[in-house]
């Protein structure tokens, strides 16, 4: 690597090497470098400076900055005199410094969280859930049954799937993963029959409403779905004129009513349409001001319903917690409003490893470093913000990535790419800040090849971690007992990207990744596997737990009093492991080969909650 592009891209957080799942060190062709910088509008030719170099706009609390003379100017409309450096004392919040005819914003974050109840409760897949009103998919009136018989058991938390929208032109986008935005929720979700709107319709209306319901499937069809409860929404909807709406909440309505037109991908569209702030686009939504006031009304709607959902929970330890998803795709939304602060063009995922050799591509643009931080970290905020508007807690899902995200550039391979560096306590600070003034819990997904630094500084910030049985193992390799599991973490048998306690006990994860020719070696795989499988047994019959010879319902059994018995803050359990489902959720390296984010519960929420193997894992978590 020529030392002049070293510098360079160290100055711009554009990493020139990096540490494999090995611990090996790799270095980055130099071309990925200079193709990646250049994403960041940086030449070559460049000289090493890095961009934003001054007064940061994010601080913690009682750290010594100095910022020159000034004044802070307080949310709450006082002032505060600054002289060199920022005083210890200013209230958290998010404030104004002026620097001589300079005005930027600044964050003041906590240190840390307050340490999180010590509690159990369930984690979910929303559009798994059903009761015998469900249209099809879980709903949030179905969520709300849920969270309710939860809380009857004294539980103290809920950990929901994403409800993040998803493009709404056919085909529905499927992973609540991959959102066309993470500001805004789904109404595929939205219990139609729940509505004010519904119940003020007349009986001719109500019926054509409830004819227009779909069965509930073997598997989820998101699009029959979508356009069985948009035909009942259009049958409810008053259009009002005006539309009243924030800025961000009328860019999303207008980017679905334009995407109704012109398809899913604004890259697509005619070229002045593909500018949000556009006097075409000011033209097309009032040309388009019914079908914009459609998808306000929609909005509102899912925000009620959520709301409901919330105040189920009202009597928990902590409450609902949401799913915070890596990024957004590039065709949706999000990409299309806030395109000035992400790499459009730059998609993110891992590089090589032993699970995945050639590397994964996320398909998600990321936010650009730079353009945030010029931005006051607000579009980061705004997001925050509003996965929190409705929860008690934020799952942050690869938390990894407000240390780093490994940035593929365009025409490139997932393994061509390279990890592009943020500022972490900014970041983190952003998060945290929200999350305290949201009365909230954060949890870092930090699974996988992560830094040690990104859990120990969460640890060190009040941040739970994630601890899964499959994976907790000391030094040598070997399942760690219960005891020695962190007590700063969120515990859980299993992950949605992971096979269930059945489908692990069984090889059926296995079975499934061999019958999809996913697998180079089926029997080292089978055998590896075989050797994991023992290894738990093993742990769980050291621990007195199951006898030898134990059936899979005992071990499974066994696998939840041995959550109980960590130190860990919280422990969920899967209704999935608890009621005998070998399919997971979503099988990693699949599209359309495998049913991901499709298969429902085998029962429904009231049956879940009388399920003999759910009632002794309850009665095990209520004696932590």
């Amino acid at each position: 690597m020529d030392e002049s592009l070293a510098a360079l891209a160290a100055a711009h957080g554009v990493a020139v090497s990096y540490e494999n799942g090995d611990r090996e060190q790799v270095e980055v062709d130099p071309d990925v470098v200079v193709a990646v910088l250049a994403q960041l509008g940086v030449d070559p030719g460049d000289p090493p400076v890095a961009p934003g170099a001054g007064v940061p706009t994010v601080v913690r609390r009682g750290v010594r900055v100095d910022v020159g003379t000034g004044v802070v100017l307080l949310e709450d409309g006082g002032e505060v005199p600054v002289s060199g450096v920022l005083p210890a004392d200013l209230p958290l919040g998010w404030h104004r410094l002026r620097v001589g005819e300079r005005e930027t914003s600044l964050a003041v974050t906590p240190a840390a969280l307050p340490p999180a109840p010590r509690t159990w409760g369930w984690m979910t897949q929303l559009y798994a859930l059903h009761t015998p009103d469900s249209w099809g998919v879980g709903d949030y009136a179905d969520l709300r049954s849920f969270v309710a018989a939860a809380a009857a058991d004294d539980a103290g938390a809920v950990l929901v799937s994403p409800v993040a929208a998803p493009s709404l032109v056919h085909p529905v986008q499927r992973s609540p993963y991959s959102p066309s935005s993470r500001r805004f929720l789904n109404p595929i979700h939205l219990s139609v029959t729940e509505t004010d709107a519904f119940r003020a319709a007349s009986a001719d209306v109500r019926e054509q409403v409830r004819a227009l319901r779909p069965d509930n499937p073997e598997l989820v069809d998101h699009d029959a779905v979508w356009r069985a409860k948009s035909a009942a929404l259009e049958l409810l909807f008053a259009p009002a004129d005006p539309v009243e709406a924030d800025p961000g909440l009328l860019d999303y309505a207008t980017f679905a009513a334009l995407a109704e037109e012109h398809g899913e991908d604004w890259r697509e569209w005619p070229e002045p349409l593909r500018e949000p702030g556009s006097a075409e686009v000011a033209a097309e939504r009032a040309r388009l001001s019914a079908r914009v006031a459609f998808h306000v009304w929609v909005q509102g709607l899912c925000s009620r319903q959520l709301e409901q959902v919330h105040a189920a929970a009202s009597g928990m330890a902590v409450g609902v917690v949401h799913d915070l998803p890596v990024g957004v795709t590039p065709s949706g939304a999000d990409a299309w409003s806030l395109r000035d602060v992400l790499a459009t063009s730059v998609t993110v995922g891992a590089p090589p490893d032993a699970f995945s050799p050639l590397g994964q591509d996320w398909v998600l643009p990321p936010f650009r470093p730079d353009r945030l931080a010029e931005a006051g970290y607000l579009p980061f905020r705004d997001m925050i913000r509003a996965v929190l508007r409705h929860g008690d807690g934020i799952r942050v899902d690869h938390v990894a990535g407000l240390w780093r995200l490994w940035w593929i550039p365009p025409g490139e391979t997932a393994d061509r790419g390279t990890y592009v560096h943020y500022d972490a306590e900014a970041m983190l600070g952003v998060l945290l800040l929200e999350a305290h003034r949201a009365g909230a819990v954060v949890i870092g997904e930090d699974l996988g090849t992560v830094p040690d630094e990104v859990t120990d500084t969460l640890r060190a910030r009040g941040v739970l971690s994630c601890s899964v049985a499959w994976f907790e193992r000391d030094a040598d390799g070997r399942p760690r007992p219960p005891a020695d599991w962190p007590a700063q973490a969120a515990a859980s048998v299993s992950t949605h990207d992971l096979p269930t306690a059945l489908g692990f006990l069984t090889g059926d994860h296995v079975r499934v990744r061999a019958d999809l020719g996913l697998l180079s070696d089926p029997a080292a795989e089978e055998l590896r596997a075989a050797d994991e499988r023992a290894e738990i047994v093993g742990l769980l019959e050291s621990e007195g737990l199951v006898a030898p010879g134990a059936s899979a319902e005992e071990v499974v059994d066994a696998l939840h009093v041995l959550l109980a018995r960590t130190p860990c803050a919280l422990v969920f359990a899967a209704p999935a492991d608890l009621i005998g489902e070998a399919r997971q959720p979503n099988l990693p390296g699949t599209v359309d080969q495998y049913p991901n984010w499709r298969i429902p519960l085998p029962l429904p929420v009231a049956d879940i909650f009388t399920h003999p193997t759910v009632r002794r894992a309850v009665a095990e978590f209520k004696k932590r």
